[in-house]
């Protein structure tokens, strides 16, 4: 019989929920982790466990844990993948191409970035516009970014998307928001209802943003031990998804983002090590 005392942990809202360990083996094991390392982090994390902690203390714990038990950090490197995307702000345009290299791999051809239409009542500036090979459908994509933990996106961002598309939809065919947070439940039910595609944290179950980076390994390059400069320099060649420094000659890249080629090499090798342990993982 177990007595143990239920652990209360505190989310970002202020909310008071017990601590699941069962939560902490299904994050670990989406990040690549085999099930021996999930569990056993996720009995060292119930051993350490305090009332009271925040969810970032739990967060950083699991981190802790992941780096102790793992030669090499793979994992931990990719447990991160939220916080990654948090890393590509503050201004939203960075993760508007993020988008849009990720919406590519998934047989979409991008059209535009930040283009300016104008509907039938008012001017729009347009995120993204994409058009899908298979479906044949044009289609605008709204992006909302929040660099900060705990933050819903809400029914007034689907509304306005909603909106935007009934003045422009004798130019679209459908209309598409993604964004790097959860949705409310009252956007999950007014998109369903008016054929709003959503694209968000954990939602819809299969095909979420973090599910589709995740099935094709495209994790960003702020998922990567990177300084600000190195951040900057490479961002600033359109360099989004960190396996895409592996597509690129090491001297090329240096000479693009004048980072030295020894430093080239490490951040190459540790993107390898990132991408391929997740593969092998999967298999």
């Amino acid at each position: 019989m177990n007595n143990r005392k239920t652990v209360f942990i505190i989310k970002a809202n202020g909310q008071k929920v017990p601590f699941n360990p069962h939560k902490v083996v299904v994050t670990c094991k989406r990040a690549g982790a085999d099930r021996k390392l999930a569990r056993r982090v996720s009995e060292a994390v119930g051993s350490k466990i305090r009332d009271g902690m925040s969810t970032r203390e739990v967060y950083r714990l699991v981190l802790s844990l992941l780096s102790q038990f793992e030669t090499g950090g793979a994992t931990s490197h990719r447990y991160r993948l939220k916080e990654a995307i948090m890393k590509l702000g503050p201004s939203g345009f960075i993760f508007e191409n993020y988008v849009s290299r990720i919406l590519e791999e998934y047989g979409y051809q991008i059209k535009n970035l930040r283009k300016t239409i104008q509907g039938r009542c008012v001017i729009h500036e347009l995120d993204i516009i994409v058009y899908h090979v298979n479906t044949k459908k044009k289609s605008f994509v709204e992006c909302k970014y929040h660099n900060y933990p705990g933050v819903f996106t809400g029914l007034k961002e689907s509304l306005y998307t909603h909106a935007r598309f009934l003045d422009l939809n004798d130019l679209f065919d459908g209309e598409i928001l993604v964004c790097n947070t959860r949705v409310s439940k009252e956007v999950i039910i007014y998109a369903s209802c008016i054929g709003q595609q959503v694209v968000s944290w954990r939602y819809p179950p299969n095909k979420s943003l973090e599910t589709m980076i995740q099935d094709k390994g495209l994790y960003p390059i702020t998922i990567l031990p990177l300084t600000r400069n190195e951040l900057n320099s490479i961002s600033e060649n359109n360099i989004m998804i960190a396996k895409d420094l592996l597509e690129i000659d090491k001297n090329q890249l240096s000479a693009k983002t004048r980072i030295s080629v020894e430093r080239i090499n490490k951040i190459q090798e540790i993107t390898a090590q990132i991408i391929t342990k997740f593969y092998s993982d999967k298999t």
